[in-house]
């Protein structure tokens, strides 16, 4: 026999249980479980994808850095991390690489992403980051996206932009791509093609405007990196590992001709987000969205005027 909705609720002994139900459902969003909605455009589609040794090098560690069919795996154990670094900087463009991350214990360890001009000015550089932040088994990662302009993240002056998230999946489980759009009006952070991040050029003074080269890292963080640096790295778990592949560059370089224009990440050709990319993206601000700096009472806002 099938009860219609009046008929069960009408039953004592249902009604707890019914009860308890509803409060659960109303808890737990449907959509949660499925992801983000559609973001129904996909910049990296329109991306060819780049042979790590046409558009990379190793920077330090080569010894814990190896590429096999186009994959490239970098390791951190107790003697070195490893970094790589595009072969020529960039004025603007859109920079993502697909990336698996270590399962377990990784308190401590950075897994990074990033644009960076600091080698060129060391002490008064620029930097688009993408930043995994290390954890602990029984928490899910963080990624963290952050913006420094003209030396704020350079030990006298440390003014990070940061915003962190959790994601919608795990991962450890699989490759995901994450990437970063640079255009003169704006900084765009995706994941899997979705929108999670929006930085947008509000004057000279809070907007990296000199170019920059492609970076990607794995190194020993313990200071900062887990909840503040009270979770550091063991090493009784090394070697720590990221996993790179699918490498996507498409960008003007800081020699390009001024009509260069980068990708858009709208399918309207423009730097604004469609609907459809907005609504996206406040969905993954609304469930997973775990830090914004703006919203930081501890921070000096005079500092931060874009907010």
């Amino acid at each position: 026999m099938v009860l219609s909705m009046p008929s069960l609720l009408c039953l004592p002994f249902m009604a707890p249980i019914f009860s308890s139900f509803l409060a659960l459902t109303l808890i737990i969003p449907l959509s949660n479980a499925q992801g983000p909605p559609s973001p129904g455009f996909s910049p990296s589609s329109r991306v060819s994808t780049v042979a790590f040794n046409t558009g990379f090098r190793n920077l330090w560690g080569p010894q814990h850095q190896k590429l096999d069919q186009g994959s490239l795996t970098i390791w951190l154990d107790k003697s070195s991390g490893s970094g790589f670094k595009s072969l020529r900087p960039y004025q603007s463009g859109y920079f993502g690489a697909a990336m698996k991350l270590q399962p377990g214990y990784t308190a401590g360890v950075i897994t990074s992403f990033y644009l960076s001009n600091n080698e060129e000015h060391p002490g008064d550089h620029d930097e688009i980051d993408i930043e995994f932040l290390g954890t602990t088994p029984d928490k899910p990662y963080t990624l963290q996206t952050n913006v420094y302009i003209r030396g704020s993240g350079d030990g006298n002056i440390n003014i990070g932009r940061e915003m962190k998230f959790h994601l919608w999946f795990d991962p450890t489980k699989d490759y995901h791509n994450y990437a970063i759009l640079w255009n003169p009006s704006e900084i765009i952070f995706f994941v899997d093609d979705v929108p999670i991040r929006r930085y947008p050029r509000k004057s000279d003074a809070t907007f990296p405007t000199r170019p920059m080269w492609v970076y990607g890292s794995i190194w020993d963080a313990s200071s900062w990196a887990t909840e503040n640096g009270r979770y550091k790295a063991d090493y009784n778990y090394q070697p720590f590992v990221g996993r790179y592949t699918n490498f996507k560059v498409s960008a003007c370089t800081a020699n390009s001709p001024a009509p260069c224009r980068p990708p858009s990440a709208s399918p309207y050709g423009s730097s604004s987000l469609s609907p459809q990319q907005a609504l996206a993206m406040n969905w993954v601000k609304n469930n997973y969205l775990v830090y914004d700096y703006c919203h930081d009472p501890k921070r000096d806002h005079t500092q931060i005027p874009e907010c």
